[in-house]
Formats: C-alpha cells, sequence, structure tokens
C-alpha cells in the first residue's frame, strides 16, 4: 500500500504492520520493542510505568459513557495491565472550532469525576483549537505514570504450557454501543459501553494472589488480536472454548444481526489474565469480589500445540484457527 487507510487504525494485522515497519524500525529500543501497553523502567531504583493514548472516538457521548470517561480508563487501564498504580495523568485538548462549550465542560467533568474515581490526579495538560473542518469536534490525548507498589513483573516471556487464560467478564459490548449510537441503530435491549477503571481490581490481583503471569486490556482489534499479539513468535499457543467464552445475549444477537464476530469487537473495560493454573481459582474468586470482574471466568489454556498461534474449540467440537484482526471492523471506537 502507498497510503494509510483507515484499517491501518483497527488494531489488526495493518496495524502491527505499521508499526513494525515504520515507528519500531526508526524509535527502536530494548522497553519499545515489548509493545506492552506501558513502558516499564527504573529511575533511581524506583520502577516506574508511562503511557500514552489518543481519543478520538465518534460519537464523543454513548450509551455508558463518552470520550472524557473513555480518556481516563483508557489510560488507568494501560498502567494497570503492566502490573503499576496509576498516579498522574496529562490530557491534551485538539478542538474544533464551533465545538460546543457545554459539551466541553461535560467532558472535562467526566475527566474530573473518573479521575477520582480511580484514585489519580490530572495534573498538567495543552489546548488547541484548529478551524472548522480541520478535526471532527475534539480529540484527547493522555499520558499517565504509575508507579509499583509490589515488585510485580508482568510479561509474555513468563507464560507456560498449562497456565490459564482469564477473561475479566462479557465482551464486545463498548464496540457495539458506539456503532450502533453512531448509526441509530435500535437493538432489543440497550447494549452499554462497558468503559470502567480496573486499577483497583488489577492491584487486588497482584497483591493477593501469586502466579499472575500477564494482564493486557482487549481494545482495538477485541479479544483475539489481543490473544494473537500474546503468541506471536511464542512457542506456546493458545486453546480458548467457545462456551466458555462470556458475551451477553443482547450483544450475540446484535453481532448476528450485523455480520460482527464478538471476539474482534472492542472493549474498553476488561482484561485478559494469564495465571498458572494453580492460582487460577484464588484469581478468579479475587476479581468476581469487586463489580467489575464478577463475571470473570476462565476462557482458555496455553499449550504446547500450534506454537505461535490461536486456536478456538467450538461449540460443535472442532477446532479452527483464530487470526489477528484484518482489515478494519470498527472505525474510531476509542
Amino acid at each position: 500500500m502507498d497510503n494509510i487507510t483507515l484499517a491501518h487504525g483497527s488494531g489488526g494485522k495493518l496495524t502491527h504492520e505499521m508499526i513494525g515497519g515504520i515507528f519500531f524500525k526508526y524509535f527502536k529500543n530494548e522497553m519499545l520493542e515489548r509493545a506492552e501497553d506501558a513502558a516499564v523502567f527504573a529511575i533511581k531504583g524506583k520502577r516506574i510505568a508511562f503511557t500514552t493514548d489518543s481519543f478520538v472516538v465518534k460519537p464523543i457521548f454513548f450509551p455508558g459513557g463518552d470520550i472524557g470517561k473513555l480518556a481516563v480508563c483508557g489510560t488507568v487501564n494501560d498502567l494497570a495491565v503492566v502490573g503499576a498504580t496509576p498516579k498522574y495523568i496529562s490530557c491534551a485538548f485538539i478542538i474544533e472550532e464551533g465545538f460546543s462549550f457545554s459539551d466541553l465542560e461535560k467532558i472535562v467533568k467526566s475527566m474530573a469525576d473518573w479521575a477520582k474515581d480511580a484514585g489519580l490526579k490530572i495534573v498538567t495538560g495543552d489546548t488547541k483549537v484548529v478551524g472548522r473542518g480541520e478535526a471532527d469536534g475534539i480529540f484527547i490525548n493522555t499520558s499517565g505514570i504509575g508507579v509499583f507498589e509490589k515488585d510485580v513483573k508482568l510479561g509474555a516471556e513468563k507464560i507456560k504450557p498449562g497456565d490459564k487464560v482469564i477473561l475479566t467478564g462479557n465482551i464486545a459490548d463498548h464496540g457495539l454501543a458506539v456503532l450502533g449510537k453512531r448509526k441509530g441503530l435500535e437493538f432489543e435491549s440497550e447494549i452499554v459501553s462497558d468503559v470502567a477503571p480496573l486499577n483497583k481490581m488489577l492491584l487486588e490481583l497482584t497483591k493477593k494472589v501469586g502466579g499472575v503471569k500477564f494482564m493486557r486490556d482487549p481494545t482495538r482489534g477485541g479479544v483475539a488480536t489481543t490473544l494473537n499479539e500474546i503468541t506471536e513468535g511464542r512457542k506456546f499457543g493458545i486453546l480458548i472454548e467457545e462456551k466458555n467464552i462470556p458475551v451477553s445475549e443482547n450483544a450475540r444477537a446484535a453481532c448476528e444481526i450485523l455480520g460482527l464476530e464478538p471476539l474482534y469487537v472492542a472493549n474498553e473495560g476488561k482484561a485478559i489474565i494469564v495465571v498458572s493454573s494453580k492460582n487460577e481459582k484464588k484469581a478468579l474468586s479475587s476479581l468476581r469480589k469487586n463489580k467489575y470482574g464478577k463475571y470473570a471466568v476462565t476462557v482458555g489454556t496455553v499449550t504446547k500445540n500450534n506454537p505461535g498461534k490461536v486456536c478456538l474449540l467450538t461449540a460443535y467440537g472442532t477446532v479452527r484457527i483464530v487470526d489477528m484482526l484484518s482489515g478494519e471492523q470498527l472505525p474510531r471506537i476509542c
């Protein structure tokens, strides 16, 4: 391809090709090449996590949230899944001329409320205003800093065959909520985004339960793409069971009507956790005590078979490969 397409922002194959072929090529360093949700490094012996993200969701208000809540929770979760406690974030706004002051205030108030809920402070920022037609209402960029309260070291390199793969709840709600609002779709029952801050739940997990190997929030590209990111280039595979994948009846029905596969639909309030088999039950018990993890379930196992691949055991007893998202499924969901 000679030019960038919307599919390059899907979080799937084309995104990874662009990141690997251009950004990693020129920005190459050890921390960046780990391709984690946050960089982890030490300053004077103190381990720090640092992340950044941009939010261009359309529409900016959707069932269950708005671009401000999404910006705070997305940044919080990127820090939490590497084992850090979020402390401080920045926010930069790119605002299109003509944007409503009342909508701006709603967004900023939402950010303040959810930052307080997550237990962190918004400490610096920036604003830019561009001409009409030069942006799409409002875009937000955030960066976040977290610290490690415990010597937690997570990474795909720690995963071994026999480990269990846990999902903290129902998938596909965020992508469907945004899509429904954008297109004016009326589902039988309203589908509400799952966007939420997961830091307190995940901190409790890593404090109280041993054997946690890896965590990540399956946002763009959904669960299937995130699992493929885990197995890519590794000497292990992952087998997930279709019957165990948590999807609400409303979301499943909507996916069937729209021809979407729930495994590829974005989430903003869920985590994938890989834990040793002996700590599986303790991990599930810990997660289910939190309102954001009450439907946590084990969906699969790390295996020696099919290294570097994700496979699905279907309801019919057959096994098929689940690839990374190819092309564009739901644009502008975050």
